[in-house]
C-alpha cells in the first residue's frame, strides 16, 4: 500500500503543480487514498521531495531524483561554498556552515546518497547527523571533507 501510494505521489506531482502538503493530502484522497496529513508528511520526507519557486512566487513538490545532474552540480557547489566546517563527536557528524546556510547544506546532503545517515537536523548554522556507527563517521568525515577540498 505504501509503495503505492508513494508512486501516486510521484505521479501527482509530476502531473500538476502541489504547493501544500494539504493539497497533495486531498488530491491523494480524491484517488481513493484515506491518508492523514501526517502521512503524507512522512512521505514526503522518504521520498526526499522538495520545494522549487515558481514564477509569482509560488512553490511546487519536485522529486530530487527528478531535478537531474544540474541540480546536483548546485548541491555540490552549494555545499562547498557553504560548509565552514565537518567533525564529529561519536556517531554525530557536524557540520559548520556559513550563517543562514545550514538547511540548503542538510540539502545537500540528502542529495548525496549518504546511506550511513539516519537522520539529520539543522539550524542556522549547524547539521548535526546521527550516522549509524562511529567507523561511519569516520569515513563521511574524510568523504564530505574530500568535497571540500576539490
Amino acid at each position: 500500500m505504501k509503495e503505492h501510494r508513494q508512486a501516486k505521489i510521484l505521479e501527482i506531482i509530476r502531473r500538476q503543480e502541489v504547493e501544500t502538503q494539504e493539497e497533495l493530502c486531498d488530491l491523494l484522497n480524491r484517488e481513493g487514498f484515506r491518508i492523514t496529513q501526517a502521512t503524507v508528511s512522512r512521505d514526503i520526507r522518504e521520498l526526499k521531495l522538495t520545494k522549487v519557486s515558481l514564477n509569482g512566487g509560488r512553490k511546487k513538490y519536485i522529486s530530487l531524483s527528478d531535478m537531474g545532474d544540474e541540480m546536483s552540480d548546485k548541491y555540490s557547489r552549494t555545499f562547498r561554498d557553504s560548509v565552514v566546517s565537518v567533525d564529529m563527536a561519536q556517531n554525530i557528524l557536524v557540520l559548520k556552515t556559513v550563517s543562514g546556510m545550514a538547511m540548503a547544506v542538510a540539502l545537500a546532503i540528502d542529495t548525496m546518497d549518504c546511506r550511513e545517515i539516519v537522520g539529520s537536523i539543522a539550524g542556522d548554522d549547524t547539521v548535526i547527523c546521527a550516522v549509524r556507527t562511529v567507523e561511519e563517521t569516520e569515513a563521511l568525515v574524510r568523504r564530505l571533507s574530500d568535497i571540500l577540498r576539490n
